[in-house]
Protein backbone atom coordinates (compact mmCIF):
# COMPACT_ATOMS: atom_id res chain seq x y z
CA UNK A 1 0.00 0.00 0.00
CA UNK A 2 1.02 3.51 -0.63
CA UNK A 3 0.99 6.49 1.85
CA UNK A 4 -1.33 9.27 0.68
CA UNK A 5 -1.77 12.37 1.84
CA UNK A 6 -3.64 15.28 1.01
CA UNK A 7 -2.75 18.79 1.64
CA UNK A 8 -6.13 21.28 1.31
CA UNK A 9 -8.44 18.68 1.47
CA UNK A 10 -11.73 20.15 2.36
CA UNK A 11 -11.83 22.29 -0.95
CA UNK A 12 -13.76 20.96 -3.80
CA UNK A 13 -10.61 19.49 -5.62
CA UNK A 14 -9.31 17.90 -2.64
CA UNK A 15 -12.92 16.20 -1.74
CA UNK A 16 -12.57 14.48 -5.08
CA UNK A 17 -9.13 13.19 -4.58
CA UNK A 18 -10.37 11.41 -1.47
CA UNK A 19 -13.83 10.25 -2.89
CA UNK A 20 -11.31 8.97 -5.38
CA UNK A 21 -8.41 7.67 -3.20
CA UNK A 22 -10.32 5.93 -0.85
CA UNK A 23 -11.70 3.59 -3.09
CA UNK A 24 -7.99 2.75 -3.95
CA UNK A 25 -7.39 -0.67 -3.73
CA UNK A 26 -3.18 0.35 -3.33
CA UNK A 27 -3.80 3.59 -1.53
CA UNK A 28 -3.50 4.44 2.11
CA UNK A 29 -4.72 7.90 3.15
CA UNK A 30 -2.62 9.07 6.20
CA UNK A 31 -3.60 12.31 6.66
CA UNK A 32 -6.08 15.12 5.16
CA UNK A 33 -4.94 18.69 6.26
CA UNK A 34 -7.52 21.63 6.01
CA UNK A 35 -6.53 24.46 8.37
CA UNK A 36 -10.24 25.43 8.01
CA UNK A 37 -11.84 22.41 9.53
CA UNK A 38 -8.96 20.64 11.09
CA UNK A 39 -10.22 18.12 14.09
CA UNK A 40 -13.97 18.00 11.94
CA UNK A 41 -14.64 14.61 10.44
CA UNK A 42 -14.00 15.15 6.56
CA UNK A 43 -18.19 14.73 6.10
CA UNK A 44 -18.03 18.22 7.79
CA UNK A 45 -16.84 19.39 4.32
CA UNK A 46 -18.01 16.77 1.99
CA UNK A 47 -21.61 15.36 3.37
CA UNK A 48 -21.22 12.98 0.46
CA UNK A 49 -18.53 10.56 2.07
CA UNK A 50 -20.75 10.59 5.05
CA UNK A 51 -20.31 6.54 6.05
CA UNK A 52 -17.61 6.05 3.70
CA UNK A 53 -14.32 7.46 5.48
CA UNK A 54 -14.23 8.30 9.40
CA UNK A 55 -11.37 10.12 9.32
CA UNK A 56 -10.73 13.83 10.59
CA UNK A 57 -8.95 16.81 8.83
CA UNK A 58 -5.74 17.60 10.71
CA UNK A 59 -4.38 21.10 10.60
CA UNK A 60 -1.14 20.18 9.92
CA UNK A 61 1.09 21.74 8.31
CA UNK A 62 2.18 20.53 4.47
CA UNK A 63 5.81 19.34 5.34
CA UNK A 64 4.24 17.66 8.21
CA UNK A 65 1.50 16.28 6.49
CA UNK A 66 3.90 15.07 3.28
CA UNK A 67 6.20 13.56 6.02
CA UNK A 68 3.87 10.70 7.30
CA UNK A 69 3.42 9.96 2.99
CA UNK A 70 5.23 8.16 0.14
CA UNK A 71 3.18 10.47 -2.10
CA UNK A 72 1.12 14.12 -1.19
CA UNK A 73 -1.03 16.14 -3.54
CA UNK A 74 -1.05 19.53 -2.64
CA UNK A 75 -4.54 21.12 -3.76
CA UNK A 76 -3.32 24.21 -2.68
CA UNK A 77 -3.90 28.10 -4.41
CA UNK A 78 -1.96 29.53 -6.88
CA UNK A 79 1.44 30.73 -5.62
CA UNK A 80 0.90 29.00 -2.07
CA UNK A 81 2.55 25.76 -3.01
CA UNK A 82 5.47 26.93 -4.63
CA UNK A 83 6.62 28.26 -1.27
CA UNK A 84 6.09 24.36 0.79
CA UNK A 85 7.39 22.53 -2.02
CA UNK A 86 11.19 23.11 -1.95
CA UNK A 87 10.90 21.37 1.82
CA UNK A 88 8.62 18.64 0.70
CA UNK A 89 10.93 17.88 -1.40
CA UNK A 90 14.03 17.51 0.90
CA UNK A 91 11.55 14.77 2.13
CA UNK A 92 12.08 12.60 -0.43
CA UNK A 93 8.51 12.75 -1.14
CA UNK A 94 6.58 12.53 -4.55
CA UNK A 95 4.44 15.38 -5.03
CA UNK A 96 1.49 16.00 -7.47
CA UNK A 97 1.06 19.62 -7.32
CA UNK A 98 -2.67 20.52 -7.96
CA UNK A 99 -1.90 24.51 -8.56
CA UNK A 100 -0.45 26.60 -11.72
CA UNK A 101 3.09 26.74 -9.69
CA UNK A 102 4.67 24.35 -11.96
CA UNK A 103 2.70 23.97 -15.34
CA UNK A 104 4.71 26.38 -17.35
CA UNK A 105 8.20 25.42 -18.10
CA UNK A 106 9.29 29.11 -19.11
CA UNK A 107 9.78 31.03 -15.84
CA UNK A 108 9.43 33.90 -18.24
CA UNK A 109 6.01 32.94 -18.80
CA UNK A 110 5.43 33.45 -14.82
CA UNK A 111 5.59 37.04 -15.07
CA UNK A 112 3.18 37.46 -18.88
CA UNK A 113 0.62 35.18 -17.16
CA UNK A 114 0.97 35.43 -13.39
CA UNK A 115 2.38 38.75 -12.70
CA UNK A 116 5.69 37.56 -10.36
CA UNK A 117 8.70 36.08 -11.04
CA UNK A 118 8.84 32.25 -10.38
CA UNK A 119 10.97 31.93 -6.96
CA UNK A 120 12.35 28.69 -7.82
CA UNK A 121 13.03 28.33 -12.16
CA UNK A 122 15.41 25.53 -11.40
CA UNK A 123 12.32 23.66 -10.38
CA UNK A 124 10.19 23.99 -13.23
CA UNK A 125 11.88 21.49 -15.03
CA UNK A 126 11.88 18.96 -12.49
CA UNK A 127 8.08 18.73 -12.82
CA UNK A 128 6.15 16.71 -15.74
CA UNK A 129 3.10 18.29 -17.18
CA UNK A 130 0.67 15.92 -16.14
CA UNK A 131 -1.34 15.16 -18.81
CA UNK A 132 -0.95 11.56 -19.62
CA UNK A 133 -2.42 11.63 -23.07
CA UNK A 134 0.92 13.70 -23.75
CA UNK A 135 3.27 12.69 -21.27
CA UNK A 136 2.46 9.15 -19.84
CA UNK A 137 6.67 8.23 -20.63
CA UNK A 138 7.86 10.97 -18.71
CA UNK A 139 4.80 10.52 -16.02
CA UNK A 140 6.15 6.28 -15.46
CA UNK A 141 8.39 6.87 -12.59
CA UNK A 142 8.60 11.03 -12.22
CA UNK A 143 9.09 12.16 -9.11
CA UNK A 144 6.87 15.88 -9.43
CA UNK A 145 4.21 16.28 -11.24
CA UNK A 146 2.25 19.53 -11.58
CA UNK A 147 -1.34 18.42 -12.56
CA UNK A 148 -2.99 20.79 -15.66
CA UNK A 149 -5.56 23.32 -15.58
CA UNK A 150 -9.15 22.63 -16.32
CA UNK A 151 -9.81 24.40 -19.51
CA UNK A 152 -6.62 24.12 -20.34
CA UNK A 153 -7.00 19.86 -20.19
CA UNK A 154 -10.16 20.28 -22.07
CA UNK A 155 -8.73 22.25 -24.91
CA UNK A 156 -5.30 20.56 -25.43
CA UNK A 157 -7.10 16.87 -25.67
CA UNK A 158 -9.27 18.61 -28.15
CA UNK A 159 -6.87 19.94 -30.23
CA UNK A 160 -3.56 17.91 -29.97
CA UNK A 161 -4.39 15.65 -32.86
CA UNK A 162 -4.59 18.56 -35.04
CA UNK A 163 -0.56 19.70 -34.55
CA UNK A 164 -0.10 19.26 -38.15
CA UNK A 165 -2.92 21.42 -39.63
CA UNK A 166 -1.80 24.44 -37.44
CA UNK A 167 -1.06 27.36 -39.68
CA UNK A 168 0.27 30.73 -38.82
CA UNK A 169 -3.06 32.12 -37.74
CA UNK A 170 -3.98 31.94 -33.73
CA UNK A 171 -5.68 29.60 -32.39
CA UNK A 172 -9.07 30.63 -30.72
CA UNK A 173 -10.77 28.48 -27.48
CA UNK A 174 -14.13 29.12 -26.36
CA UNK A 175 -14.11 27.74 -23.45
CA UNK A 176 -17.16 27.39 -20.79
CA UNK A 177 -17.03 26.18 -17.38
CA UNK A 178 -19.50 25.57 -14.33
CA UNK A 179 -19.21 27.70 -11.09
CA UNK A 180 -17.52 24.52 -9.43
CA UNK A 181 -14.30 26.06 -11.32
CA UNK A 182 -14.49 28.95 -8.88
CA UNK A 183 -13.88 26.92 -5.77
CA UNK A 184 -15.95 26.73 -2.76
CA UNK A 185 -15.11 30.39 -1.09
CA UNK A 186 -18.07 32.81 -1.88
CA UNK A 187 -18.17 35.82 -3.13
CA UNK A 188 -20.95 37.89 -5.00
CA UNK A 189 -20.83 36.95 -8.20
CA UNK A 190 -21.23 33.34 -6.37
CA UNK A 191 -23.58 34.62 -5.11
CA UNK A 192 -27.00 32.17 -6.05
CA UNK A 193 -28.93 35.32 -6.88
CA UNK A 194 -25.78 36.79 -9.40
CA UNK A 195 -24.57 33.27 -10.42
CA UNK A 196 -28.39 31.61 -11.42
CA UNK A 197 -29.05 31.58 -15.09
CA UNK A 198 -26.07 33.33 -16.78
CA UNK A 199 -24.21 32.61 -19.71
CA UNK A 200 -20.79 35.73 -17.94
CA UNK A 201 -18.73 35.85 -20.10
CA UNK A 202 -15.63 37.01 -17.36
CA UNK A 203 -12.59 36.51 -18.87
CA UNK A 204 -12.86 37.72 -22.95
CA UNK A 205 -8.70 37.95 -23.48
CA UNK A 206 -5.81 36.81 -21.34
CA UNK A 207 -6.84 33.75 -19.49
CA UNK A 208 -4.18 32.02 -17.77
CA UNK A 209 -5.11 28.43 -19.23
CA UNK A 210 -3.95 29.84 -22.48
CA UNK A 211 -0.42 29.78 -21.79
CA UNK A 212 -0.53 26.20 -20.72
CA UNK A 213 -2.43 25.20 -24.28
CA UNK A 214 0.03 27.28 -25.98
CA UNK A 215 3.03 25.66 -24.08
CA UNK A 216 1.88 21.82 -24.98
CA UNK A 217 0.44 22.35 -28.47
CA UNK A 218 4.20 24.54 -29.50
CA UNK A 219 5.53 21.48 -28.60
CA UNK A 220 3.72 18.85 -30.95
CA UNK A 221 4.02 21.28 -33.51
CA UNK A 222 7.36 22.36 -33.27
CA UNK A 223 6.71 25.93 -33.52
CA UNK A 224 5.34 28.50 -31.61
CA UNK A 225 1.32 28.66 -31.57
CA UNK A 226 -0.17 31.54 -29.89
CA UNK A 227 -3.72 30.88 -28.19
CA UNK A 228 -6.51 33.38 -27.73
CA UNK A 229 -8.99 32.48 -25.50
CA UNK A 230 -12.45 33.38 -24.04
CA UNK A 231 -13.79 32.13 -20.98
CA UNK A 232 -17.74 32.11 -20.00
CA UNK A 233 -19.12 30.92 -16.37
CA UNK A 234 -22.17 29.08 -17.47
CA UNK A 235 -25.28 27.96 -15.47
CA UNK A 236 -23.76 24.42 -14.44
CA UNK A 237 -22.54 23.35 -11.51
CA UNK A 238 -19.77 20.73 -12.95
CA UNK A 239 -18.41 20.78 -16.27
CA UNK A 240 -16.58 22.39 -19.34
CA UNK A 241 -16.62 23.05 -22.96
CA UNK A 242 -14.34 23.98 -25.29
CA UNK A 243 -15.20 24.80 -28.94
CA UNK A 244 -11.79 25.50 -30.87
CA UNK A 245 -11.04 26.89 -33.81
CA UNK A 246 -8.17 26.21 -36.40
CA UNK A 247 -8.26 28.44 -39.22
CA UNK A 248 -6.13 27.11 -42.77
CA UNK A 249 -6.39 27.72 -45.98
CA UNK A 250 -5.75 23.82 -47.00
CA UNK A 251 -8.75 21.78 -48.19
CA UNK A 252 -9.14 19.01 -45.61
CA UNK A 253 -11.94 16.16 -45.01
CA UNK A 254 -13.58 15.34 -42.20
CA UNK A 255 -12.32 11.34 -43.33
CA UNK A 256 -8.88 13.29 -42.64
CA UNK A 257 -9.78 14.57 -39.10
CA UNK A 258 -11.33 10.93 -38.17
CA UNK A 259 -8.12 9.57 -39.05
CA UNK A 260 -5.64 11.74 -37.15
CA UNK A 261 -7.66 11.22 -34.02
CA UNK A 262 -8.21 7.84 -34.10
CA UNK A 263 -4.62 7.67 -34.54
CA UNK A 264 -3.80 10.22 -31.99
CA UNK A 265 -5.72 8.62 -29.45
CA UNK A 266 -5.81 5.10 -30.32
CA UNK A 267 -5.03 3.17 -27.15
CA UNK A 268 -6.46 5.87 -24.97
CA UNK A 269 -8.53 4.65 -22.11
CA UNK A 270 -10.59 8.03 -21.16
CA UNK A 271 -10.71 9.55 -24.36
CA UNK A 272 -14.17 8.95 -26.03
CA UNK A 273 -15.40 9.92 -29.76
CA UNK A 274 -19.01 11.99 -29.37
CA UNK A 275 -19.54 12.12 -32.94
CA UNK A 276 -23.36 10.74 -33.72
CA UNK A 277 -24.88 11.37 -36.58
CA UNK A 278 -28.37 11.38 -35.33
CA UNK A 279 -29.66 11.07 -31.20
CA UNK A 280 -29.34 14.37 -28.49
CA UNK A 281 -25.38 13.86 -27.73
CA UNK A 282 -23.83 13.90 -31.00
CA UNK A 283 -20.93 16.39 -30.35
CA UNK A 284 -19.48 16.41 -26.32
CA UNK A 285 -21.91 17.60 -23.63
CA UNK A 286 -20.49 18.02 -20.14
CA UNK A 287 -23.38 16.36 -19.25
CA UNK A 288 -23.07 12.72 -19.59
CA UNK A 289 -18.86 13.68 -18.36
CA UNK A 290 -20.01 14.51 -14.76
CA UNK A 291 -18.24 11.99 -11.99
CA UNK A 292 -16.15 10.53 -14.36
CA UNK A 293 -12.59 10.61 -15.68
CA UNK A 294 -13.35 10.71 -19.64
CA UNK A 295 -12.80 13.12 -21.92
CA UNK A 296 -15.20 13.51 -24.96
CA UNK A 297 -13.95 15.05 -28.68
CA UNK A 298 -15.74 15.78 -31.38
CA UNK A 299 -14.77 18.00 -34.63
CA UNK A 300 -16.05 19.01 -37.55
CA UNK A 301 -15.12 21.11 -40.51
CA UNK A 302 -16.11 24.11 -41.88
CA UNK A 303 -14.80 25.02 -45.53
CA UNK A 304 -17.02 27.76 -45.82
CA UNK A 305 -14.53 29.64 -43.63
CA UNK A 306 -12.12 27.46 -43.92
CA UNK A 307 -11.89 26.62 -40.31
CA UNK A 308 -11.62 23.29 -38.76
CA UNK A 309 -13.68 22.88 -35.51
CA UNK A 310 -12.39 20.62 -32.57
CA UNK A 311 -14.64 20.20 -28.93
CA UNK A 312 -14.17 19.06 -25.69
CA UNK A 313 -15.96 17.88 -22.94
CA UNK A 314 -14.47 17.17 -18.93
CA UNK A 315 -15.78 17.46 -15.57
CA UNK A 316 -13.27 20.37 -14.22
CA UNK A 317 -12.99 18.60 -11.08
CA UNK A 318 -12.43 15.24 -12.00
CA UNK A 319 -10.91 14.79 -15.66
CA UNK A 320 -10.15 18.37 -15.51
CA UNK A 321 -8.10 18.23 -11.86
CA UNK A 322 -8.33 15.44 -9.34
CA UNK A 323 -8.99 12.23 -11.93
CA UNK A 324 -6.20 13.42 -13.88
CA UNK A 325 -4.39 13.92 -10.96
CA UNK A 326 -4.79 10.21 -9.96
CA UNK A 327 -3.89 8.43 -13.38
CA UNK A 328 -1.18 10.55 -13.41
CA UNK A 329 0.31 9.17 -9.78
CA UNK A 330 -1.27 5.80 -11.37
CA UNK A 331 1.79 6.12 -13.70
CA UNK A 332 4.46 7.49 -11.27
CA UNK A 333 3.97 4.47 -9.17
CA UNK A 334 3.73 1.81 -11.71
CA UNK A 335 0.14 0.95 -11.42
CA UNK A 336 -2.47 0.14 -14.06
CA UNK A 337 -3.42 3.99 -14.64
CA UNK A 338 -7.42 3.09 -14.75
CA UNK A 339 -6.80 1.99 -10.95
CA UNK A 340 -9.78 3.60 -9.19
CA UNK A 341 -10.88 5.55 -12.27
CA UNK A 342 -12.82 3.42 -14.64
CA UNK A 343 -15.96 4.45 -13.49
CA UNK A 344 -19.32 5.44 -15.69
CA UNK A 345 -20.35 9.10 -15.72
CA UNK A 346 -24.21 9.95 -13.48
CA UNK A 347 -26.59 10.40 -16.10
CA UNK A 348 -28.93 12.40 -15.93
CA UNK A 349 -27.87 15.00 -14.01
Amino acid sequence: MVKVSIVGASGYVGGELVRILVRHPSVELVSLSSRQYAGEYVHKAHPNLKGILNMRFTGEDPATAASKADLVFLALPHKASVKVVPEIIKLGVKIVDMSADFRLKDPEQYKIWYNYEHPYPDLLQKFVYGLPELHRDELKGANYVSAPGCMATASIISLAPLYKYISDFPLIVDAKIGSSGAGGKPSLSTHYSERYGVIRPYKPAGHRHAAEIEQEISRLAGKTVKVGMSAHAVNIVRGILTTSHILTNEQITLQELWKAYREFYKNEPFVRFMMDKTGVYRYPDPKVVIGSNFADVGFDVDPHSGRIVALGAIDNLIKGAAGSAVQSMNLMLGFDEKLGLDVPAIHPV
